[in-house]
């Protein structure tokens, strides 16, 4: 049971982004410019690192959405299910595994990204751009992954919810729907 009242029909962070959203806004835009904005690691790389932190930090939620989320982008489940058993054999670039690495190292701790670490991700063909960004949105999931956990969300009562979140993330990234989500609300049956 959430820590606040929250609306039933949103779970996890959608439910405590409608209940700020004066903080949510800030929050969403940033989302939306490093996961959905020009960048040189695709959509689907940057839903991976937001799984593998959120993974790292055992967020339900957010494990189970941006798995989802990653997984409709690249059109399978493999990809996601290999990063959280092993980051080295999972079928992604070098670059991209370099990054993982240090996503994870971020998900750990700040200070535990080493000069090692960024040099592999360079070595690997990594820009400055895109270590930045990678510790970015590492820095960014932890903040979600303890916001959800911290305010004790509601799981879905349906995973099914999930693939219709992905599909939602996916085509209009992370700004807030025009209508809102009161549409998202279970109708009644009348008697």
């Amino acid at each position: 049971m959430p820590h606040i009242p929250l609306e039933e029909h949103l779970p996890g962070i959608t439910g405590l982004l409608e209940y700020r959203q004066d903080s949510a806004q800030p929050i969403r835009k940033l989302t939306q410019l490093l996961l959905r904005g020009p960048s040189t690691l695709t959509e689907a790389e940057r839903e991976l690192i937001a799984t593998i932190v959120s993974y790292g930090n055992e967020c339900t939620f957010c494990t189970t959405a941006h798995t989802a989320a990653a997984d409709k982008l690249l059109g399978e489940s493999n990809t996601t299910r290999a990063i959280k058993t092993d980051i080295g054999s999972a079928p992604v670039s070098e670059k991209m595994k370099a990054l993982l690495v240090i996503a994870r190292h971020v998900q750990q701790s700040g200070k535990s990204v080493t000069t090692q670490s960024i040099q592999q991700a360079k070595d690997a063909g990594a820009t400055d751009v895109e270590i930045h960004d990678t510790v970015l949105i590492a820095s960014l999931f932890c903040l979600y992954n303890r916001y959800v956990d911290g305010m004790a969300t509601r799981l879905p009562e349906s995973t099914d919810y999930y693939n219709t979140l992905a599909e939602r993330l996916v085509t209009n990234g992370y700004r807030r729907l025009p209508q809102g989500y009161s549409h998202l609300k279970k109708i009644s049956p009348t008697p």
